[in-house]
């Protein structure tokens, strides 16, 4: 996924490829490149951060392209009904809507104030943990935070809140059908990028592997050494990867009913 970069800056090729991408996207990406205030990482229109270390500067300005293009495709794709959300960039630790947490949470979105919160250290977790490097395994995590602010945006994760206080035997199971629809509107995002000729060959199967490398019985697994599915919030390395995927190639809304199938 040409976007953003690792390194001090971007070289002629990068600048050209940024106004291609703006072109494309409608996102004024080269103005993202010259947020800069004394060496330090400035987050974009639309983030918001307390991470001030140039060598990040690269990563702030690609993960708010991938923020400001999945909305903009969410936008689109439900019109009017679709509110804008920030994504919140931090280290160590934050507080949010729902509570302080650490960098050990990974990822995460808060529905109290409708925020995406992400560490970026994650990112290296995600290479070196878990043996799923490249930007769009990094863009295939926001993506998934986002789609759970659809699911907010919609109703369907106050639906969920609901049915697991009327069935609390039942609330992994709940939670696992909103995990999975969330790694699906991720696919769906992906799709209509992809159209844009955004991608590269290969970025597809980037996002797949970052999909099975956190499923919950490969975690388990790497973990405690044993599986226990009755513990699962998230779903399996196949599922999760099976989900993307359908978004992927099907770029539709409609075919991420997670709850009826």
């Amino acid at each position: 996924m040409p976007i953003g970069g690792r390194g001090a800056g971007l070289g002629l090729g990068g600048l050209l490829l940024a106004l291609v991408v703006s072109l494309l996207t409608g996102t004024d990406f080269l103005s993202l490149i010259g947020m800069r205030e004394g060496g330090a990482a400035v987050a974009p229109a639309g983030t918001e951060s307390p991470v001030r270390d140039s060598q990040e500067e690269p990563m702030v300005e690609f993960v708010s392209f991938v923020l400001d293009d999945a909305q903009s495709t969410w936008a689109r794709l439900l019109g009017g009904r679709y509110e804008a959300t920030k994504l919140v960039l931090f280290r160590d630790g934050v507080r949010s809507g729902c509570g302080y947490a650490g960098a050990e949470t990974g990822p995460f979105y808060c529905p109290a104030d409708g925020k995406v919160y992400l560490d970026l250290s994650f990112f290296r977790e995600l290479d070196r943990r878990f043996g799923a490097p490249g930007d769009f395994a990094q863009a295939y995590v926001v993506a998934h935070e986002i789609g759970h602010h659809v699911q907010n945006v919609t109703g369907t994760a106050q639906q969920v809140r609901q049915a697991q206080r009327r069935n609390p035997g039942a609330a992994n199971e709940y939670s696992v059908r909103l995990e999975l629809q969330a790694d699906c509107y991720a696919g769906v995002w992906g799709h209509h990028t992809g159209r844009k000729g955004v991608l590269e060959e290969g970025d597809v199967d980037e996002g797949l592997r970052a999909a099975q490398a956190i499923g919950d019985d490969r975690l388990q697994r790497l973990g405690r050494g044993e599986v226990n599915p009755e513990t699962f919030t998230h779903g399996t390395s196949e599922q999760r990867a099976r989900w993307l995927r359908r978004g992927l190639e099907t770029g539709r809304v409609e075919a991420c009913d997670t709850f009826g199938q």
